[in-house]
């Protein structure tokens, strides 16, 4: 998996680096198929905003989320993604029960 991360008009310091590796690696628990994610850090005046891209399973995700700290953004981004993420592995999952096989005789009682 890929994780690249872009500041815009703000500084990508190893913490925040370090931070948002950790809350995009977390996606991969629920979906193995997580192929890359583009996280774009933005501050405008007070506004701390966190958007990102996930190419995942042949399928693109995106999500934003705005706070006053840029940790919370991530960390909302991050719950955001993940909630998506499963909902697509959900619609790809077959949920339908078994069919029986025809050619097993049936249980008769």
């Amino acid at each position: 998996m890929q994780i690249n991360i872009t500041g815009h008009h703000v500084e990508v310091t190893p913490a925040l680096r370090a931070y948002v590796t950790e809350k995009m690696q977390k996606l991969t628990r629920h979906f193995d198929r997580v192929n890359s994610i583009h996280v774009i850090l933005n501050v405008e005046k007070l506004i701390q905003q966190a958007e990102a891209t996930v190419k995942a399973g042949g399928r693109t995700l995106f999500a934003t989320e705005s706070a006053a700290d840029m940790y919370a953004s991530i960390d909302g981004l991050a719950d955001k993604l993940d909630r998506q993420v499963r909902h697509y592995k959900d619609r790809i999952t077959n949920h339908h029960h078994a069919r029986p096989d025809p050619t097993e005789p049936e249980d008769e009682n």
